[in-house]
């Protein structure tokens, strides 16, 4: 029986000696993809809001948030109590000796409590930097924004919000 055994793989190794073999694999096509981020010379984006955070309010009072520092400042009746004041954040790309115009508003901006009809006044709206900037060469450019709330001292009670624009000029 062992001998029959060997006889039959012997036979099978001769075989497959004998068969003509492809040794050439092939593999399947594999995909990939590139990817990439393209900033037009005209293009801003807002990168983070303008937030003064949860103040608690026993009288009239201010919030002054800096954009140069990211510092906040509370006059009156106002204590900041929580949140992470910040400046409005916004970055954009100009392409080379270009001059850019940065422009906020200069009238005040309302902000509305949700679900509610009360208002309070963001006013004096300033950039971090000068409003005209030159660029030497293709290159992107960030800005921040900051401003003043003017609080009542029976301030109702709620979350205040609002928007305003920013406009990039570019020649």
């Amino acid at each position: 029986m062992t001998s029959c055994l060997n006889l039959h793989r012997l036979l099978g190794a001769a075989l497959l000696c004998a068969v003509p073999t492809q040794l050439h694999a092939q593999s399947a096509p594999v995909e990939s993809s590139a990817s990439t981020i393209i900033l037009r010379p005209a293009t801003v984006l807002k990168v983070d809001d303008l937030d003064f955070g949860a103040v608690v309010v026993t009288g009239a009072g201010t919030l002054v948030l800096d954009p140069v520092t990211g510092v906040m400042t509370a006059t009156g009746g106002v204590t900041p109590v929580s949140g992470t004041p910040q400046p409005a954040r916004f970055v954009g790309a100009a392409s080379g000796n270009s001059v850019v115009n940065i422009k906020i508003p200069k009238q005040p901006v309302t902000l509305t409590r949700l679900l509610g009809t009360e208002t309070i006044p963001l006013t004096n709206l300033t950039l971090d930097s000068p409003d005209k900037r030159t660029m030497a060469r293709r290159e992107s450019f960030e800005f921040k924004v900051g401003g003043t709330v003017s609080l009542a001292a029976a301030q109702a009670e709620g979350t205040y919000v609002g928007t305003f624009t920013v406009t990039v000029q570019y020649p």
